[in-house]
């Protein structure tokens, strides 16, 4: 089996892990959520070697991100975990939980899930991040992400690019408060929520 190759990992990885760093500088414990290929959290972990970074995905992704955790054969890159936010997120203990290119993936009531899921992992303090493209304002930031989410209604009807706002008020809900909103490259945008209420 050859490795997964994600091209838009190679591309991001760079500016989202200048993101990251200031943002994880106090962080022990990352939980990343979709971890797909395994691209993101090799160059996460060898760049940010104080934090433990958790891979997960479903099954189906496994195999192929071992391939990638086993060669770059990092300390701080344990074994990746089965998950599915249907069924709830692992215990942790886990300070911070990353995702990149998922919550349009995922369908609505998915991303409700997950940050429900958030609500219950996430200590005081707690940090959240999501990449990805988002609408502002309920509107399209480029003309390439309307045409990318035609693309993800017509493969899936539950995906499409979400509008911030309505992920700001899940994340609200669960106790999260805005941190910082980071224009990235290719029309995307890096978002972290701290928890500040405990349930």
């Amino acid at each position: 089996m050859d490795k997964p190759f994600a091209p838009s990992c190679e591309r991001n990885k760079a500016a989202i892990l200048q993101v990251l760093q200031p943002l994880y500088a106090g962080v022990s414990h990352v939980l990343e959520v979709g971890s797909g290929t395994g691209q993101h959290a090799v160059h996460f972990a060898a760049g940010m070697p104080h934090l433990v970074w958790q891979c997960s995905d479903v099954c189906a992704h496994l195999p192929g991100m071992r391939l990638w955790l086993d060669e770059a054969a990092l300390p701080n890159l344990p074994p990746p975990l089965a998950l599915d936010v249907n069924q709830g997120l692992p215990s942790g203990p886990f300070d911070a939980v990353f995702t990149a290119n998922t919550l349009h993936i995922m369908g609505w009531s998915e991303v409700q899930r997950l940050f429900e899921g958030l609500a219950l992992l996430l200590p005081a303090g707690g940090l959240f991040t999501a990449y990805g493209p988002f609408n502002i304002d309920g509107r399209f930031t480029s003309e390439g992400n309307a045409r990318f989410d035609a693309e993800l209604r017509l493969a899936d009807p539950r995906r499409g690019i979400r509008d911030l706002e309505a992920v700001d008020a899940l994340a609200r809900a669960a106790g999260l408060q805005l941190l910082a909103d980071v224009p990235m490259p290719a029309n995307n945008r890096c978002v972290s929520w701290r928890r500040v209420l405990l349930r």
